[in-house]
């Protein structure tokens, strides 16, 4: 007895399309990588979740038609454990998806992303960057003295390294650090087997003739409770921007980087604009296009 190949409709085949895009990577392949599903709106919750999970990088993104009348379209972003309401690096490559895709903002010029947390203004910057404006802080102030001291125990660094700690918290929850210098940054090691939750973004600065202004690492819990170390992360760098702008440690216009211990070279843009609104800006490049077949039938 020959054995015969299912035909695709019999097996209730829903096709769409997917782009896999590197974010923020100075050059290709060197920033935070992301899928991006387009046409998702006939997805459940549950199926965005699984299909998250198998591709196992740090988010996937899903475009939608748009609830609200002033957004252009809407994601729903998702790491390999749940659903997050808001992120850096999976906005601008969204965005840069749904562009590339033919899709064309409401207001010329000016483009709206409905998320979890809301709409989220996007433009390009003066360097033709797509950029997003920062959201506001869930959670802001000093830290009690005991999580700043939880945070240099796993650090593994002395409390009089820490120049000022704050929660910075635009989403994923960060508690920011920053140290006396870039260098320190990079030399940090920090524990791996911390049994405690962790979202924590460490700043250093560099020396003032350096066109980079600021080396960024960001360490937090994966969905198997582990400690790993980010690419690169847009919602930080946003809360980081907000902050230094605040206190006046740069000026209107700095350029962050990320990733240089874990073999990548993210370049973030950091600005300020009249209105005293952060936006945060980097390149965005599709490697992978294609696609994605899934069988309603037996999903």
């Amino acid at each position: 007895m020959s054995w015969k190949q299912p035909r695709k409709a019999d097996l209730d085949m829903q096709s769409t399309r997917i782009h896999f895009v590197d974010v923020f990577g100075s050059q290709p392949l060197l920033g935070n990588a992301l899928a991006v599903v387009v046409e998702a709106d006939w997805m459940s919750s549950a199926q965005m979740q699984s299909l998250t999970r198998w591709l196992n990088l740090s988010e996937t993104v899903f475009l939608t038609s748009p609830i609200s009348s002033a957004a252009d379209y809407r994601v729903r972003i998702f790491t390999p454990d749940r659903e997050l309401p808001f992120a850096g690096h999976p906005t601008l490559g969204a965005c840069h998806v749904w562009l590339s895709e033919g899709g064309a903002p409401r207001v010329p010029f000016e483009i709206v992303q409905e998320c979890g947390a809301g709409l989220v203004p996007l433009r390009f910057d003066d360097t033709g960057h797509l950029a997003f404006a920062s959201p506001p802080l869930i959670r802001s102030g000093k830290p009690e003295p005991d999580e700043i001291a939880e945070a240099a125990e796993f650090l593994g660094i002395e409390l009089s390294e820490i120049v000022e700690a704050r929660w910075i918290d635009n989403g994923p929850g960060w508690l920011g650090i920053l140290l006396t210098s870039a260098e320190r940054v990079l030399a940090l090691e920090p524990r791996r087997d911390w049994d405690r939750s962790v979202d924590i973004g460490v700043l250093g600065p560099y020396a003032s003739e350096s066109e980079i202004a600021i080396e960024v690492r960001a360490f937090f819990n994966d969905h198997l409770g582990r400690i790993v170390e980010d690419p690169v992360t847009g919602s930080l760098n946003a809360a980081v921007g907000e902050w230094l702008f605040e206190t006046g440690r740069v000026g209107d216009r700095y350029t962050a980087r990320q990733g240089t211990r874990v073999a990548r070279d993210g370049l973030v843009r950091v600005s300020r604009d009249s209105e005293g609104r952060t936006w945060v800006a980097g390149d965005t490049r599709t490697h992978i296009s294609g696609s994605l077949e899934l069988f309603a039938s037996i999903w």
